[in-house]
């Protein structure tokens, strides 16, 4: 079965996230028709830690979300440094980096998108893509629910992926996963606590660096904290043939937990949700083909250690929207331009991602003391201002173009 609209032009969004609510926000803007569907029989609760910074900051305000989100942060938030003993020393978190960044729960973010979206955007849950061909004017896609298991094809003039690293599109469209995953050999378990950590407050953050793992307590106000476990491995298939936290409390062996670790290990094992998965960040040669595009984790995952993640998901849906507009008549070239003003500052930002993981997680010895000597530099009054502020203009390059693509459109 085949069916078409006459009404304007309709773009299939796939992906019910951060990338993929944004992108359908600012094509509804444009006068297109965005059909979003979701893998998932309902929306996604909770989330885990995510820190939005100025990039992400300024598209939420132009896509009118900002306003209405959460705020989680507190003047009273602090990060100390720990070991597995009771030793501690004022630390650093990604709140504490230049740029303000602003922490929150990536349900937070989904949740202010959501109730963003105007009411007439259709929304398919339990629907997959399981074919997508297309010629010069559109794209012919069929879409299967997954528990009827019934399917219809559809004409759209646009196809978006915003399905995640793992991305269905991506595959049907551009090939195997394997073609496109750079493994980082490194595993992640993240969850919300269920009770803040013994002999801390409930606004203080924790980060145990250790030799090839680590381990994260972020603070958030009115909420419970999350932790997040990264932990640096060569057999990434092997983390996945037990239980996830049979994998989490062998990666923190044989060594004694201590009272924190252990309540963080024990909590991640009581967790009714939880997050356990290898890291791998996404390269492709191009990120469209033509009128099929993907979007943030779907085109270049940038990892979480990079912490632009929900960012750079916003800033490309955005920017994906002003080059539809600027190109309102050539769908291929506005994806041309897109891909080509927003490709150099990703490539930079990938590699950003390899060097600030040993930030979360230092690799081997040396790396842990250079860590941890690092951190203590940037507290120092006269050294910290500096590499702040090489931090904050390293980060902060998209702004200006997503900002001068939007002030260019609207003019």
């Amino acid at each position: 079965m085949t069916n078409s609209t006459a009404h304007g032009r309709r773009a299939l969004v796939v992906g019910l996230g951060i990338s993929g609510i944004a992108t359908a926000i600012r094509l509804h803007k444009l006068g297109w028709e965005p059909v979003l569907i979701e893998r998932a029989p309902e929306r996604r609760k909770g989330g885990y830690f995510i820190a939005l910074f100025g990039t992400g900051q300024a598209s939420a305000k132009r896509l009118g979300v900002m306003e209405t989100l959460v705020d989680r942060s507190s003047p009273q938030m602090r990060t100390y440094e720990i070991d597995r003993g009771k030793r501690r020393y004022k630390g650093m978190s990604f709140v504490d980096v230049p740029g303000a960044p602003r922490p929150l729960l990536r349900g937070d973010m989904e949740n202010s998108l959501f109730a963003a979206l105007p009411r007439d955007v259709e929304i398919r849950f339990a629907t997959v893509p399981t074919r997508i061909e297309q010629d010069g004017r559109g794209v012919d896609v069929t879409l299967t629910h997954t528990q009827s298991g019934t399917s219809m094809t559809e004409r759209f003039d646009l196809v978006v992926g915003a399905d995640g690293m793992r991305s269905t599109v991506r595959q049907l469209v551009f090939g195997p996963h394997e073609n496109f995953f750079y493994p980082l050999n490194y595993m992640i378990g993240a969850c919300l606590l269920r009770n803040p950590v013994r002999g801390y407050a409930t606004h203080e953050g924790l980060v145990l660096a250790e030799a090839g793992r680590s381990a994260w307590v972020f603070p958030f106000a009115n909420h419970n904290p999350t932790v997040l476990f990264s932990y640096r491995v060569d057999d990434v298939a092997a983390q996945f043939r037990g239980r996830p936290i049979e994998s989490l409390r062998k990666a923190y062996g044989p060594e004694q937990a201590g009272s924190v670790l252990g309540q963080l290990l024990d909590e991640f094992e009581a967790a009714d949700e939880y997050l356990f998965d290898s890291t791998h960040q996404v390269r492709m040669k191009s990120w469209h083909k033509g009128r099929v595009v993907l979007v943030g984790d779907s085109a270049w995952c940038l990892t979480l250690y990079s912490g632009m993640g929900a960012s750079t998901g916003l800033a490309g849906g955005e920017l994906l929207g002003n080059m539809l507009e600027k190109h309102p008549d050539d769908v291929e070239r506005a994806l041309f331009q897109w891909e080509e003003k927003l490709r150099p500052f990703i490539t930079h930002m990938q590699l950003h991602g390899l060097k600030t993981r040993q930030f979360f997680t230092p690799a081997n010895e040396t790396q842990r003391i250079i860590r941890g000597a690092t951190v203590r530099l940037m507290g120092n009054r006269l050294i910290g201002p500096l590499a702040q502020k090489i931090l904050r203009n390293n980060k902060e390059t998209m702004l200006d173009i997503v900002a001068q693509e939007s002030r260019a459109t609207v003019a």
